[in-house]
């Protein structure tokens, strides 16, 4: 619990230093052009096809239909624009995830290892490549978890558990690898892993909430709605922070989490490499 906290603020400290803040800006341009482009050439397109295919539908128009009923005819015009929402976000966070993953987080763990963790060997386990590729194929996973999982969104206690649990399994699990990619080899990556599973899918967890914060920005009703363009850039930025934090904290938390393997390691030679989790 000591080094999951110390972690977390030590994160939050180094989210402040000038390099971090540097490095920040080249995901965030990047995908906000990307979005903002995006919203601004494809969004009422996309709309205008998602109502023709609603249109189509039984359940869609029933729930128009009671809408109407009880008087409220502007959330009508909102469903195919919050239908749409519900199905870019989730793009949106794994686009924003792979971003940090790939431009940002190898350069947050070097600088995390320069000041913190300079006599900590680099055994180089995993290339740029393997990362890369299982950053993607960690995200395919989760979408197809998102797909399988989002008829059951509409449950209310649902919709607060699935979303947040596929997002906190897809961070601990991208994030905890490039943490280790550089500096452990892959056995000793598996067994820090291993020992510190629930430890970080709570990390996870605590990430995955605060990426709800962005939709509070879609809480604002036909207005919200109306500013589409400039609230998705938003998010964009918002998503960026908030992953750039859990790179740091996954950083700080995964290199001490080695750090005492060694050291366990070594003062046990003839004993299995198998990590004791400890606090420091």
């Amino acid at each position: 619990m000591n080094r999951l906290v110390s972690s977390f603020w030590r994160a939050a400290a180094y989210c402040l230093h000038p390099r971090v803040i540097w490095l920040s800006l080249l995901p965030v341009l990047l995908l906000m052009a990307i979005s903002a482009a995006g919203t601004y050439f494809f969004w009422q397109d996309a709309v205008t096809a998602l109502e023709l295919f609603l249109d189509s539908t039984v359940v869609i128009q029933t729930v128009r239909a009671w809408l109407n009923a009880v008087g409220l005819h502007a959330a009508v015009s909102m469903v195919s624009h919050l239908l749409l929402i519900v199905v870019v976000t989730p793009v949106l966070v794994v686009a924003t995830l792979l971003a940090v993953s790939t431009l940002m987080t190898p350069a947050l763990v070097r600088l995390v290892a320069e000041r913190r963790f300079p006599d900590l060997a680099q055994l180089h386990g995993a290339s740029f490549g393997a990362s890369v590729a299982w950053a993607l194929g960690s995200s395919l996973m989760a979408l197809v978890a998102v797909v399988v999982t989002s008829p059951m969104w509409i449950v209310p206690p649902l919709v607060l558990v699935l979303p947040p649990l596929i997002w906190a399994w897809l961070t601990a699990r991208v994030m905890a690898f490039d943490a280790l990619a550089d500096h452990a080899d892959a056995p000793e990556r598996r067994a820090v892993l291993e020992a510190n599973r629930g430890t970080l899918l709570l990390m996870g967890v605590v990430v995955g909430m605060m990426g709800v914060t962005p939709s509070l920005l879609w809480t604002f009703g036909l207005m919200a709605l109306a500013m589409a363009p400039l609230l998705v850039p938003l998010s964009v930025w918002i998503y960026t922070l908030i992953f750039v934090f859990s790179s740091l904290w996954f950083g700080h938390f995964c290199l001490d989490a080695l750090q005492d393997f060694r050291r366990v390691r070594q003062s046990r030679p003839d004993a299995m490499p198998v990590l004791i989790e400890t606090s420091s």
